[in-house]
């Protein structure tokens, strides 16, 4: 490469692998990136800080596609976000005139998590192995193999509760649950006072112990459980400690089910489990399109100039037969050779041409030309990302076709199912929906836990706790854990940066070679239908590379269609959209267009009043498990609050299918240390349970709101300054010609982004005639809007004194 650009990919490079990097000098201001910011499949990704002097230099940052982390902030100099890049692209945008500041998180952080899971896995299986081991030897000993935990014993109302949690020697094997037999109180015999069952309770494949609860009519003393190989354990009965009466967890409420990170196919086995063991209130949904698959042909670049370099693909996807051929550029050492291609199995040999002194003649484009004519039915070869091929290929040893996936056996490589658990006891769509997904990006790690920990609390929860009782009973709720199967895998086992679907929309072209594998795939959050790139809004791509490309069309992705299909439910009306990172509580509108940042439609201000009002309730939910506070400054629009993201699913779920959609950005990184994704999830595991209770309460509520209207002073002689405010998030239909107000009247509008109901100024003496609606349709006082009711508010507005 040119000294210069070497030069460039060599800071870039330092930047990234420096932490402590200091922010570099200012470039020139930003001008047009090429659509292909130069990621290479072998280099790294890191989060880097980006410096942007205000928001015109952040949509010019979000026009190159270049892949953002969630997150921008505000500070006296400007605006710094996070961008996932490579070297050679902080080399691209640094020749743009961006300006980056310091190296957050590296793909050896990454590397260190996969290790800590894989660790935590590890351990658990060797306390396995270490507790079945003491177990076999227990004739000759008084080691038992089960163990009692805990034994809880609390009461909520009038309701008993005893919760017990055990360890079987056998339990990495074997399903069988386990019968804990209790007493009825101090000297009364064991099993007096019944049995319960509680069940095994894995986690990414590791046994980790049996739980669970029942109600008992009497506090029992003891208990014992016998396993099934005859062995016995007797524990006493605690008293659990009570819980404040505002909690809304209960006493003895379980939760804290998640131990490790969990891949796609990890995930869909819990939800699977879970169905299994409760029957009568989960069921597992198949989502009707299935992804590509964790799959590619197999691949290899030829070569290093680009204009002599050959690239080739396989016809046969690589795990069935592509990964097995190889491919030959041999100098025959002789002159005046013929090009020739000879094919033996799966060992490609081109023989090069030479001239009379034995020189190599032969160039890319001849070497493509007699690969595809001889050896087609094995591959496909093509000059390099559109090179005519003019140079003179160089001798290669025999290099081995790969699909580049590492994934162990046991992550499918055929097209993949994409899986929801439904769970409620009435789930045949007469109750009110809500949906829960997780996983549009593939690198987000935490958000599919945070989706497992809320399906685990309604489940094991249900028959003891009066509150979650009422969720189960009168929601139907779907919950999909992973949108992006494919990407998840790919994210764990190949690439952690991986933000999109595994598709190859590139052509030889377009980095459709093996160079450009890591640059792959469509951001399923930027392929929906409503205010998208095709509808001229900002904030995705139409380059194949860019992290933030929508695709060649709406929903041209399994992914997306499967969320659509979702979201299409009649009977869902509220959903949550699981995303890392940033500490982000987020709705509609998610999208502008630019010039003049021209947004999709904003909601009215009941409907944000609605928003802003359930956004509260969910918030105060997460800040429960550490007092973590989610900013007034990080919570409204996400047009507001981040940036343009043209074709995102919230925006689809609102706008077409009128779903109040929120939108979770956890956490401060894609895949922090397990200590602080596990806090993660259980705080927004409680923020995930409160929309729940949000949607319950949406549904009971038959309260009729209250509307009062306010007069202040006009600056302008004659005239009165007049707003409205309501009991509860309400719209607000008034006329000021003394006509009867109805849906048709004008609607009481807001002062602006984020300012609260906007002022009218009209004569004094005006008389004003309103009433008030809110988002359930309970209307004030029982009016009749289309009917011939007059029991509006009427006022006259008169002049205040001075």
């Amino acid at each position: 490469m040119p000294a210069s650009t070497a030069l460039a990919v060599a800071t870039a490079v330092l930047l990234l692998v420096s932490p402590a990097a200091a922010i570099v000098p200012r470039a020139a201001a930003p001008s047009a990136a090429p659509a292909d910011l130069g990621r290479l499949a072998d280099e790294d990704a890191s989060v880097v800080e980006v410096v942007l002097t205000g928001t015109a230099e952040l949509d010019a940052l979000v026009a190159t596609g270049v892949d953002l982390d969630h997150h921008v902030s505000h500070t006296e100099d400007g605006i710094v976000v996070h961008a996932v890049v490579t070297g050679n692209e902080v080399a691209t945008l640094t020749r743009a005139g961006f300006t980056f500041g310091r190296v957050l998180h590296t793909a050896a952080d990454a590397a260190d998590r996969v290790a800590e899971r894989e660790a935590t896995i590890a351990a658990h299986f060797a306390e396995n192995q270490e507790f079945a081991a003491a177990a076999t030897v227990s004739a000759r000993t008084t080691v038992s193999d089960v163990r009692i935990i805990r034994a809880d014993y609390y009461t909520s109302g009038e309701t008993q509760v005893l919760s017990v949690e055990a360890k079987w020697a056998q339990g990495q094997t074997d399903s069988a649950p386990l019968t804990v037999e209790r007493d009825s109180g101090p000297g009364t015999e064991i099993g007096s006072g019944g049995t319960q069952s509680i069940s095994r309770f894995v986690d990414a494949g590791a046994y980790l112990y049996h739980r669970g609860a029942a109600q008992v009519t009497s506090r029992p003393a003891y208990v014992r459980i016998t396993s099934p190989t005859g062995d016995t354990a007797v524990a006493k009965v605690n008293e659990w400690l009570p819980i404040p009466d505002k909690d809304p967890e209960g006493p003895g409420y379980m939760k804290d089910f998640v131990a490790s990170y969990l891949t796609p196919t990890e995930l869909y086995d819990r939800i699977k489990a879970l169905a299994v063991q409760y029957p009568k209130l989960a069921e597992i949904v198949e989502l009707p399109y299935q992804t590509n698959g964790y799959r590619r042909q197999a691949q290899a670049v030829l070569g290093t100039a680009n204009a002599s370099r050959i690239a080739v693909d396989s016809v046969a996807w690589g795990h069935q037969g592509g990964n097995d051929i190889s491919v030959e550029l041999a100098d025959p050492g002789v002159a005046d050779a013929p090009l020739a291609v000879t094919v033996t199995g799966n060992q490609v040999r081109v023989d090069l041409a030479t001239d009379g002194s034995g020189t190599v003649t032969s160039t890319a484009e001849q070497v493509v030309a007699a690969l595809n004519a001889q050896a087609g039915t094995l591959l496909r070869a093509y000059t390099y990302r559109g090179s005519p091929g003019t140079g003179v290929v160089a001798p290669a040893a025999p290099t081995a076709l790969s699909d580049g996936l590492s994934a162990p056996a046991s992550v499918s490589r055929d097209p993949h199912p994409v899986y929801a658990i439904r769970i409620g006891k009435h789930r045949d769509g007469s109750k009110l929906g809500v949906l829960a997904y997780a996983q549009e990006h593939a690198r987000e790690w935490v958000p599919p836990l945070v989706t497992i920990e809320t399906a685990e609390r309604l489940l094991r929860n249900y028959a003891h706790d009066r509150k979650t009782r009422q969720l189960v009973d009168n929601l139907d709720i779907w919950i999909a854990p992973s949108i992006n199967p494919d990407g998840g895998h790919y994210s764990f086992y190949d690439f952690n940066s991986q933000r999109k679907n595994m598709t190859n929309h590139c052509t030889p072209e377009t980095s459709g070679d093996f160079l450009g594998r890591n640059s792959w795939g469509v951001d399923n959050n930027r392929n929906y239908t409503e205010y998208s790139l095709f509808d001229g809004y900002s904030g995705a791509s139409t380059s194949c590379t860019s992290g933030t490309y929508a695709g060649p069309s709406e929903l041209s992705e399994p992914e997306s269609r499967n969320v659509d299909w979702l979201a299409a439910r009649p009977n869902v009306k509220f959903s949550m959209n699981l995303h890392s990172s940033g500490n982000y509580f987020m709705w509609s509108p998610g999208s502008y267009a630019t010039p003049g940042r021209i947004s999709a439609p904003r909601p009215t201000l009941a409907e944000e009043s609605l928003f802003w009002g359930a956004s509260a309730r969910i918030l105060t939910a997460i800040k429960r498990h550490r007092n973590l506070a989610v900013t007034p400054a990080r919570t409204g629009p996400i047009a507001d609050v981040l940036y343009s993201a043209a074709g995102n699913s919230g925006d689809m779920l609102w706008y077409k299918y009128g779903i109040y959609a929120w939108n979770f950005e956890v956490g401060t990184s894609f895949q922090p240390a397990w200590d602080e994704a596990h806090a993660e999830t259980m705080e927004f595991s409680n923020g995930l349970v409160e929309m729940l209770r949000v949607a319950r309460d949406f549904d009971t509520d038959k309260k009729r709101p209250s509307s009062s209207l306010s007069v202040t002073p006009s600056a302008t002689p004659g005239m009165v300054d007049v707003t409205f405010s309501t009991s509860e998030p309400a719209a607000v239909f008034y006329t000021l010609d003394r006509s009867r107000p109805t849906y048709d009247s004008t609607l009481y509008g807001s002062a602006g982004i984020r300012e609260g109901g906007e002022t009218l100024t009209v004569a004094a003496g005006t008389t004003v005639h309103w009433f008030s609606v809110d988002a359930a349709g309970n209307v004030e006082k029982n009016y009749k809007p289309d009917g011939r009711g007059n029991n509006y508010n009427k006022e006259k507005v008169k002049a205040p004194r001075r």
